[in-house]
């Protein structure tokens, strides 16, 4: 893993809200809705869409749009590589 990646995902993680969303799906099975987003935080659906956005650039997380809606899930493979790559520094 490139150190740009490694920044754009600290970045990423350096939100409160973005932690409270990834802390939410390690704990049901590593998915989420972005409905369910929009009831765990108090924040507007804008603004979920907004963290969510980030942490899919950070490729924290994959999206995928099932009918109209679209659910989320850990990306373990990324979280792996920075986590190891974080120990190499």
């Amino acid at each position: 893993m490139e150190l740009k990646q490694v920044e754009k995902i600290s970045k990423a993680l350096s939100d409160v809200n973005r932690l409270k969303i990834l802390q939410y799906m390690q704990k049901n099975q590593g998915k989420v809705e972005c409905t369910k987003a929009c009831n765990l935080l108090d924040l507007s659906q804008p603004s979920i869409s907004h963290h969510i956005k980030r942490l899919v650039e950070a490729e924290l997380i994959n999206q995928h749009k099932i009918g109209r809606n679209y659910h989320y899930s850990l990306n373990h493979e990324v979280w792996d590589n920075y986590m190891l790559r974080l120990k190499q520094l």
